[in-house]
């Protein structure tokens, strides 16, 4: 395997970053330590960044055309990493899988109808069922020896009044693998209510070990009842390039999201982001293994920092991501509290948990897939700013 270099800290600043450009406008201050937005601070692989080099010697760039290699690559992909065998008739192109949630909700759903989400969960579900004149549902999911497990019975009731069902799968901000045991109790709940699942899948291939990632749509019938979102924007840091694919078996649901993606004239892709999925679906595999060490060894740095100095922040160890959610409810401050502590004492940009639903106060999202020397920064800048409130529970 080569040697790939996750240790060089760039500058991101001025490029129209949001993770930095972003950061007076959000939080009030331009000098933070960004470690929110879920992009990583990692150069991109060599690979994908000499097929972005070779694509740019052509120079035009006109309307674009899904090459099969872009199918063979995503076909290959999923089957490879998820065990699933899917067909390049059943993929779609969006520029994002907000937007293919988004469009799943609207061609898939009425004005009126009851989603659901799990919560605390990724804030973009609430807009795909709010902004659209859905009712929105709740399954909270319930806190149990700092790790997030299924209400089962909550999740029937609801199941019973609801249409769709927003899967998050990894979880996130939790960080959880649904195990395929899990999986199967909720899919067949789906089926037995007649259901339909979107679910968001893109924090797949950022499994850490000891965990397996299985894909819904992969078990039982729950392909006839599922769209699948996918992307390397997370995995292999391509958020900027808005590329990733649906997976719609059913044709009758295929057709009508495909139609909604035609009439917007979303379909097309653009020519950098068709490149890098393929250079990075067929080219990057070295790569993500060797970055997943490096986010495993962060991971466990950052909890064993946190248990030895600050054990009043409580880390719920993901399992995939590389987003740790830290319950900070300990420290007895409220949110509005905890973020002027983070920003003005702390000088750290990190996501209040309150921003992912109700359940998620009193806890920060922390992005630690970055540089080990900016994590090490963070928590002391952590423990200057909460040292002495944390002491007591030692």
């Amino acid at each position: 395997m080569k040697n790939y270099d996750f240790d060089t800290i760039y500058d991101r600043r001025g490029t129209g970053c949001v993770k930095t450009d972003g950061l007076e406008e959000l939080f009030g201050k331009s000098d933070l330590l960004p470690l929110w937005v879920a992009d990583m601070d990692f150069a991109i692989a060599p690979e994908i960044q000499e097929a972005l080099e070779q694509r740019l010697k052509h120079p035009i760039f006109g309307y674009n055309y899904l090459l099969p290699s872009f199918y063979e690559a995503a076909v290959n992909w999923v089957k490879n990493h998820y065990n699933w065998q899917i067909k390049k008739e059943w993929l779609l192109y969006t520029p994002g899988i907000v937007t293919g949630i988004n469009i799943a909700v609207e061609t898939l759903t009425a004005p009126g109808d009851c989603i659901l989400i799990q919560t605390p969960v990724y804030d973009p579900f609430y807009e795909a069922v709010t902004l659209h004149g859905r009712r929105l549902l709740t399954n909270p999911l319930l806190l149990k020896d700092n790790r997030y497990e299924i209400d089962f019975t909550n999740l029937e009731m609801k199941l019973s009044q609801a249409k769709l069902f927003i899967l998050c799968n990894p979880h996130n901000p939790g960080g959880r693998v649904w195990t395929q045991d899990e999986l199967l109790a909720v899919g067949r709940l789906c089926a037995k209510y007649n259901v339909k699942v979107i679910s968001d899948e893109i924090h797949a291939d950022l499994i850490y070990d000891g965990y397996t990632h299985t894909a819904f749509a992969s078990l039982e019938n729950f392909a006839d009842f599922c769209v699948t979102c996918y992307s390397p924007s997370k995995s292999f840091n391509l958020a900027g390039l808005c590329t990733s694919i649906l997976v719609i078996p059913t044709r009758e649901m295929f057709q009508k999201v495909e139609k909604y993606i035609q009439e917007m004239h979303l379909y097309l892709g653009n020519c950098f982001g068709n490149t890098a999925l393929i250079a990075a679906y067929t080219k990057g595999e070295d790569w993500l293994h060797a970055l997943l060490s490096y986010l495993q060894a962060n991971r466990d740095f950052l909890k064993e920092y946190l248990t030895r100095n600050l054990p009043a922040i409580e880390m719920m160890e993901p399992e995939a991501t590389f987003l740790a959610w830290l319950n900070c409810r300990k420290l007895n401050l409220n949110d509005d509290e905890l973020q002027a502590i983070l920003i003005n004492e702390a000088g750290l940009a990190l996501n209040l948990g309150r921003m992912y639903g109700e359940e998620g106060s009193g806890f920060v999202r922390l992005n630690f897939g970055c540089p080990r020397s900016l994590l090490e920064k963070a928590c002391a800048r952590l423990n200057k700013a909460f040292g002495r409130r944390s002491k007591k529970w030692n």
